[in-house]
């Protein structure tokens, strides 16, 4: 492990020292393949569930969304290069953009593979230096406002999970931070400490998963983002957000405060669906509307936590599934957007005639993200709608259908008016990237052939992630 990260860490500041931008993707490429890498030698010198350095575990959970992260940083990558040529940056400003993108990944990667509660927290806060970099790459005053606004709410957040990890440190022996090592005492916590670390952890984690309260910063975020950065933050860095919530969610299941945990995840769900909702009807700006669609995401997720069982099972398949779905939308907004130089959803559309590929991603993807069958997000909520009627949660099942239904409807209309509205203004058709549009919808057909069928291997690994033992 580490010597993934240092020759990680040097690649990825190997950009700041490049001429040109050829040579600046050449280092790009070299980066994505030591991610493949070290994920392939896991596999080839079968080193699951072992602990590295002390602070590190391979196990499945980790495993699982380090693939995904790849797979979402392959594809930013390959859209960055078009994007910031059409931006016309300067190479400076170009080689900043990569050197920042990737040590993102690596601090997000260290985030999936912890296993020490006060380092999670530290990586955690690594990402939001790296992120904030790339939030204010577009150098204007919104993409300020919302640099220092991230900062800002992030460090609040973290600190509050600090406060968290600090009451959670009064059952642990020898002063030892280890998840294994505080799960085998923490039933002997007092449970009015236990109970507030929780909800001080949770919350301080919000900011970084897009849940109610702390989402604000991850919308503006992704709004301030070049597009192809705004598809990782979305969703490596989300998943980042729900790997540690998971293992403070895992970690919990031992002791007697567990059910009080569970009725808390449920409300935060509550709340971010009724957000999602009621601003994707409000907000008029695309990219804003799909980060609106991914607070309203993980409070399905949330939820599924809160309620347990299958729809534990089905809340860590929605989120792997999302990362597909959620990326491909914003890489297609993004061609989108060089395409008509905007992302005002009253303004612009007719989408349809003009880059017809891109429209029928858009469209598909839409179907996807408000699970239409053949959508995996049908399998999950699905499971998710039968795990709460079994348990007589018929309050719950109905809010969320209401809630959902104002969903279905905002995102339908938005997708529907950029397709076929009349445009109103001025159009950029030498900007029209087609291949761009295309690669964006493989990450669609993976979603779809996930949502038709499910190997076995799949369920396996996602059972090994839910098993709370």
């Amino acid at each position: 492990m580490l010597t993934y990260i240092i020759v990680s860490l040097l690649i990825a500041i190997a950009p700041l020292a490049s001429r040109s931008e050829r040579m600046t993707n050449l280092i790009a490429t070299l980066f994505a393949l030591v991610q493949v890498a070290s994920v392939a030698l896991l596999f080839v010198f079968d080193r699951f569930d072992m602990a590295l350095l002390t602070i590190f575990r391979t196990d499945t959970l980790a495993v699982v969304f380090h693939v995904l992260m790849i797979a979402v940083l392959i594809f930013s990558l390959i859209h960055s290069s078009s994007y910031l040529r059409a931006e016309k940056v300067t190479t400076r400003s170009y080689n900043a953009y990569y050197t920042l993108l990737m040590l993102l990944a690596l601090s997000i990667t260290c985030v999936y593979y912890s296993y020490n509660l006060a380092m999670t927290w530290v990586f955690l806060e690594l990402t939001t230096i790296c992120s904030a970099g790339i939030i204010y790459h577009r150098e204007f005053e919104q993409s300020l406002e919302a640099t220092w606004k991230y900062i800002f709410v992030c460090s609040t957040g973290i600190a509050m999970a600090y406060l968290g990890i600090l009451l959670l440190s009064t059952v642990a022996v020898e002063g030892t931070l280890d998840y294994a090592a505080l799960k085998s005492v923490i039933s002997e916590g007092n449970p009015l400490y236990l109970k507030l670390a929780f909800l001080l952890i949770v919350i301080g984690y919000s900011c970084k998963m897009e849940v109610f309260p702390l989402y604000t910063v991850g919308v503006d975020a992704n709004y301030a983002a070049p597009a192809p950065a705004s598809a990782f933050i979305s969703t490596a860095l989300v998943n980042a957000g729900f790997v540690s919530i998971m293992r403070i969610y895992t970690l919990y299941a031992s002791s007697e405060v567990f059910a009080w945990a569970r009725n808390v995840l449920i409300l935060i769900g509550i709340l971010s669906l009724a957000v999602g909702a009621m601003f994707l009807r409000r907000t008029n700006n695309y990219k804003r509307f799909l980060s609106y669609s991914t607070v309203e995401n993980m409070g399905i997720v949330a939820i599924g936590m809160g309620i347990g069982g299958v729809a534990l099972w089905a809340a860590v398949f929605h989120v792997m599934c999302h990362t597909f779905i959620k990326s491909s939308m914003f890489y297609h907004v993004g061609v989108m957007r060089h395409v008509y130089d905007s992302y005002s959803i009253n303004r612009i559309g007719n989408y349809m005639n003009i880059n017809r590929i891109g429209a029928i991603g858009i469209v598909v993807g839409t179907l996807l993200l408000l699970a239409f069958p053949p959508s995996p997000l049908f399998v999950t909520e699905v499971m998710l709608f039968s795990e709460i009627a079994s348990q007589g949660r018929w309050w719950l099942l109905i809010l969320m259908v209401v809630l959902m239904c104002v969903v279905l409807y905002a995102i339908w209309s938005r997708s529907l008016r950029l397709n076929y509205h009349s445009n109103q203004d001025e159009l950029h058709l030498s900007e029209v990237n087609r291949r761009l549009s295309y690669s964006a919808s493989v990450l669609l057909l993976i979603a779809v052939a996930v949502g038709i069928w499910q190997p076995d291997m799949l369920k396996d690994i996602i059972d090994s992630i839910v098993n709370l033992q």
